[in-house]
């Protein structure tokens, strides 16, 4: 069964969390796994990783059998690259290194005219294959795609008032390993008072237009930590990538024999 935003929009919209992970495996099998598991999204990552349109096709459609809603972080703000990715069926986009301009720019490409300037063709698996009824899949379309900027550094962070007024971004993604490199702080994570200084400002900038944020646990699976975070204020929670957790657990594995000596 296919999952849309309408889901994600009520859960919000109640008080509610949403849960998700990272894809960097471009792995199939995992994202049917996340799905199976409970997870309501995945981030499709195809900025670090090599994971081309023809293995992102086969990932969408492994999220949509396994009931996960899936987003795509792009490599950068390309028509083409936005454009396929949603005619292949993401859910939406992330924005790489997110500035009111960048966000504008991915924003036309995104939507269909007269709110954009995507490229339209009725036979892609993200129409449906040839819809009968083209102008609603278009209103459809430009009303549910979800953009979400990656506020990466600080910048962004002092920006985020404006990223949030843009008419579709509904949620920002605060990085807070992007943004602690790029202040020479790298390893640092909201337990530093910057870090968790920078993320509440975003916070409250999103609350003050009834905005959501995201953003990312790690791959301890530390639920204290995650807690923090909700209390901040923070009401979508990615847990690390999927190659991280299972790093994860490989190391705890491979040291069980050396604790129990």
């Amino acid at each position: 069964m296919k999952r849309d935003v309408s889901f994600l929009r009520e859960r919000l919209a109640g008080g509610g969390t949403v849960t998700g992970m990272q894809c960097f495996s471009a792995s199939p099998v995992i994202v049917e796994a996340m799905g199976t598991s409970g997870l309501d999204f995945t981030i499709i990552d195809m900025e670090h990783c090599p994971t081309g349109l023809e293995a992102l096709a086969h990932l969408l459609r492994a999220a949509d059998s396994a009931n996960v809603l899936p987003l795509v972080r792009v490599p950068e703000v390309d028509r083409t690259i936005i454009g396929r990715s949603l005619d292949l069926g993401s859910a939406g986009i992330v924005i790489p290194r997110a500035s009111p301009a960048r966000c504008r720019e991915a924003l036309r490409w995104s939507r269909y005219a007269p709110q954009g300037e995507r490229g339209a063709c009725p036979v892609v698996r993200g129409a449906g294959y040839l819809p009968t009824d083209w102008v609603s899949h278009e209103r459809n379309a430009n009303a549910s795609t979800l953009m979400v900027p990656l506020i990466e550094d600080l910048a962004a962070v002092e920006q985020c008032d404006e990223i949030l007024g843009l008419d579709g971004v509904e949620i920002v993604f605060v990085g807070p390993f992007d943004l602690a490199v790029s202040q020479g702080l790298s390893g640092a994570d909201y337990r530093h008072p910057m870090l968790r200084g920078q993320l509440d400002k975003v916070v409250m900038a999103a609350r003050a237009r009834s905005k959501h944020v995201m953003t990312t646990v790690g791959a301890t699976i530390d639920l204290g930590y995650a807690r923090t975070l909700l209390d901040a204020g923070v009401r979508l929670l990615s847990f690390s990538a999927d190659i991280a957790v299972f790093i994860g657990a490989c190391r705890r594995i491979a040291a069980l024999p050396e604790a129990a000596a």
